[in-house]
């Protein structure tokens, strides 16, 4: 998929109208195999920025998914990066996020989860909740992110909808409300309700793409046409299931929805094209718009007049042939203009924003101006990291966006010695974006990698020989597990430091490690050095 740079980006296409009120900056969660990513295609398509949906498992480079553009997504038909897109649809402006699914990237969907204003939560209708879909609900809870849920998969086999409203309500303890409403499941599906609209969409005949025409009737259940296309028995519990929600289900209340406790609920078939507008035209509608964000000295308003924002992921080589790197920077306050000077909190520099970029996936346009929640491109050559905040000119920091202590640790060994350096840049580069980190002992000369999940050694290693042309090979490090340290008295750390010098090792930002080679060993040095703090964390600066 090549790179597509374009003058610039034309900017919201209804003058007039709120440019901060008509953004909508979500992201969708889901369990793999629950159909995330061919959901995400079908917004875009009906958001009208692509004109060819690619599904995950169709064939020819022409129906790649766009938002799995690495070659080992590619090749897997899964998504293991955080793919950002920009797009316009009626009088919103989006910006959707497209997370992670497998458990092992967990740590870049909580980061891109602290971005965004709102999820799409999406379930097989056959598996309902699964592990890792309760799990990035948890963290859509810390932050109270609303979320509203997609049923995905309705026309083939799947559970009692139903069945699947009380599961939803009684694990996750949110009230549902079902926005629309199946005709049939499976081999019998014939449609669906809109019980915000009173509507009937029904199937019609497959066009070329084999996806069907969707038969809208405004009049609903009134329109004498329904009792021709549903069958009878279909149209009578079709009825009965309207009537029971009526009575059992709470009425839709968007501040409820906004603040956490409420879920819209669709249900659709992302392949088959149904539920997929109703969702969008729902985002559009109830989704919040840019929210304040959390700072260490108050909270910034997206209505606030001074720039600010936050980087929550970095990118290299989205152009391998350029070595580039792009911060991807949450927009919270302020209105930004391209060629701003914005100031890096941390370093306490200026830094000129020449060609900041809005994203389709890999593909960029330059943006001339963009409004709290947009997520913006910054190229850069290293300079900006995750958790770096960029303000206009006032002093402060956004927060909760941290480093998580690695489940595996892994040292490096290259099949060429002589590329050693090239091999550290590289290293040093990927953990910028968060595919791993990177741990230095200060005692021998080896690099230890540090991952939450296995698989994420497989796209690091293929990452290497693609973008890099390394051959690596992982090997057990002596160490099970890695703690930040620190203390009230900084003495007691370089006596720490100093008495366990075997142990210690250095993060990328030279933060010192503690490496223990067990959890015994954690809990006895834990206990011996009382002084001493050990950070499963580490808040980004």
């Amino acid at each position: 998929m090549s790179e597509a740079i374009v003058p610039s980006h034309p900017g919201p296409s209804h003058p007039g109208a709120d440019p901060i009120g008509a953004r909508r900056t979500f992201a969708i969660i889901a369990h793999p195999d629950a159909g995330k990513t061919t959901l995400t295609e079908k917004l875009l398509l009906f958001g009208g920025a692509i004109h060819l949906a690619g599904a995950v498992k169709a064939r020819g480079e022409s129906r790649r998914a766009r938002s799995d553009w690495l070659k080992i997504e590619q090749q897997r038909g899964i998504s293991v990066s955080t793919s950002v897109m920009n797009f316009e649809y009626g009088a919103w402006t989006f910006n959707l996020l497209d997370t992670p699914g497998h458990e092992d990237f967990s740590e870049d969907t909580y980061r891109t989860l602290t971005a965004v204003d709102s999820a799409v939560m999406v379930l097989d209708a056959a598996k309902g909740i699964e592990t890792q879909t309760r799990k990035l609900f948890e963290v859509c809870r810390l932050r109270d992110v609303p979320i509203a849920t997609f049923v995905n998969k309705i026309d083939r086999e799947s559970r009692d909808p139903f069945e699947l409203l009380d599961e939803v309500a009684s694990t996750l303890a949110l009230e549902c409300v079902p926005a629309n409403w199946p005709v049939g499941m499976g081999h019998d599906f014939r449609g669906c309700y809109d019980m915000f609209g009173k509507r009937l969409l029904l199937v019609g005949k497959e066009n070329k793409n084999l996806e069907p025409e969707v038969i809208i009737l405004e009049a609903g259940l009134d329109d004498p046409r329904a009792a021709e296309m549903i069958p009878a028995a279909q149209l009578d519990k079709l009825r009965e299931d309207i009537e029971l929600i009526q009575g059992a289900c709470p009425e839709f209340d968007i501040e409820s929805y906004r603040q956490g406790h409420m879920t819209p609920v669709y249900f659709g078939s992302a392949l088959k094209n149904f539920g997929v507008d109703e969702l969008l035209k729902g985002l559009g509608k109830f989704a919040p718009p840019p929210r304040p964000q959390p700072a260490d000295k108050r909270m910034i308003l997206p209505t606030d007049k001074t720039v600010s924002g936050f980087v929550f992921k970095v990118q290299a080589n989205m152009d391998k042939n350029h070595r580039d790197r792009v911060a991807f920077f949450r927009l919270c306050s302020g209105h930004f203009k391209r060629g701003m000077k914005l100031r890096q909190v941390r370093s306490g520099k200026p830094i000129t924003v020449s060609n900041p970029t809005l994203f389709f996936a890999r593909d960029r346009s330059l943006a001339d101006e963009a409004w709290p929640g947009d997520i913006i491109g910054i190229p850069n050559h290293g300079t900006l990291r995750v958790g770096d905040t960029l303000t206009e000119n006032e002093d402060l920091r956004f927060t909760g966006i941290p480093n998580f202590a690695p489940e595996i640790l892994r040292r490096v060994r290259l099949s060429d010695p002589m590329k050693a350096k090239h091999l550290q840049r590289a290293l040093e580069d990927l953990a910028e974006e968060g595919v791993t980190q990177v741990f230095r002992p200060r005692l021998g000369s080896d690099w230890i990698v540090g991952l939450v999940g296995p698989l994420q050694l497989d796209v690091l290693s293929a990452r290497l020989a693609d973008e890099y042309n390394l051959e690596v090979g992982f090997e057990q490090a002596p160490y099970d597990t890695a703690r930040w340290i620190s203390a009230e008295n900084p003495k007691d750390v370089d006596e720490f430091l100093n008495q366990n010098r075997a142990t210690i090792a250095d993060d990328r930002d030279g933060a010192p490690v503690f490496m223990a080679r067990n959890a015994w060993e954690l809990s006895y040095t834990e206990k011996k050095w009382d002084k001493i703090r050990f950070h499963a964390t580490r808040e980004r600066s």
